[in-house]
């Protein structure tokens, strides 16, 4: 295990702060505010080396840069904001997904990202128009 910094503490203070998924971007614009001068290289490098000592897990969704959170959350899926971009938790799980797959299939994991407008989005003027 490498040595904490403080640097790699500002990060996991972050991703504990924020319940959503964070890009590298979010987060040292969140972590610069705990250690000045904190930059895009450590926080990548950090990152990296939280996602291998298994604390940070890498949240991939399709068309987007990767994001991060802590490991610890459990199982869960996600929602993105066609709109904003923004990346939100969702606390359900759909029971019986492993019954979907065919006869004699065995799931081993599985990733539901469901696409759409967040509630901020929706309140704005423009939006509201658009979806009527």
């Amino acid at each position: 295990m490498e040595r904490r910094t403080r640097q790699k503490t500002a990060i996991e203070e972050v991703l504990e702060e924020h319940s959503n998924p964070l890009t590298p971007v979010e987060i040292q614009r969140y972590a610069v505010k705990k250690v000045a001068g904190i930059g895009m290289a450590t926080i990548y490098r950090s990152l990296r080396s939280l996602t291998e000592e298994g604390i940070v897990k890498t949240v991939e969704i399709p068309g987007q840069p990767p994001r991060y959170e802590r490991a610890d959350k459990g199982h869960h899926h996600h929602f993105l904001c066609r709109a904003c971009g923004g990346v939100y938790e969702l606390e359900k799980c759909l029971a019986g997904i492993k019954t979907m797959a065919p006869p004699r299939f065995v799931v081993e994991d599985h990733e539901i990202i469901l696409y759409g407008s967040c509630e901020s989005c929706l309140k704005k003027p423009a939006r509201r128009a658009r979806a009527a």
